[in-house]
């Protein structure tokens, strides 16, 4: 329940067997569809923040993008797009990282914070913990310093934690 009496888990929808059989998928498009409940859960996300100095706030695409940057823009921070490979028009970083079935590469541009920076990680959903690892592995491979590391959802069987154990982790919902 927040503040505002709004129970952020009503406004989750679940979807069985999506993408594929046997997985339960979480659906955020009904909390972003309404107004009150998205402005609830991006106020909970930045709480912990404001005030704190953050000077930017990076994000994992797609989804993480729909919180981070309103996210950066309630902490007056800077907006850094962690991207998959081949999609940034710059001078990139990058790292490759184990998905259950093979890799994945994440990138994002070399000059995206300068050394010493304070940055706030942002992602919709915790699972595996394999995506937004690597994206903070990219923050301070550029010179950042992880401030914190903040999700929507966490799916807490999946141990995705385990691979955050260094950073200062929150996140809103746990299923």
């Amino acid at each position: 329940m927040s503040k505002d009496g709004i129970d952020l888990k009503d406004y989750i929808r679940d979807v069985p067997d999506w993408p594929k059989e046997g997985i339960l998928f979480r659906d955020i498009t009904p909390l972003l569809g309404n107004p009150k409940a998205f402005q609830t859960a991006v106020d909970a996300m930045a709480a912990d923040y404001i005030g704190r100095g953050i000077q930017y706030v990076a994000a994992t695409e797609a989804r993480g993008f729909i919180f981070g940057a309103p996210i950066a823009a309630k902490l007056n921070a800077g907006f850094v797009p962690v991207r998959k490979k081949g999609k940034l028009p710059y001078k990139t970083e990058s790292v490759t990282y184990d998905l259950e079935y093979g890799k994945n590469t994440v990138e994002l541009h070399k000059d995206a914070v300068p050394a010493g920076a304070k940055v706030l990680m942002v992602d919709d959903l915790l699972a595996t913990g394999g995506t937004i690892e690597a994206a903070c592995k990219l923050i301070e491979k550029i010179g950042g310093k992880i401030e914190g590391v903040v999700f929507l959802i966490e799916l807490a069987g999946l141990n995705g934690m385990s691979k955050l154990q260094k950073y200062k982790v929150k996140s809103i919902i746990r299923y």
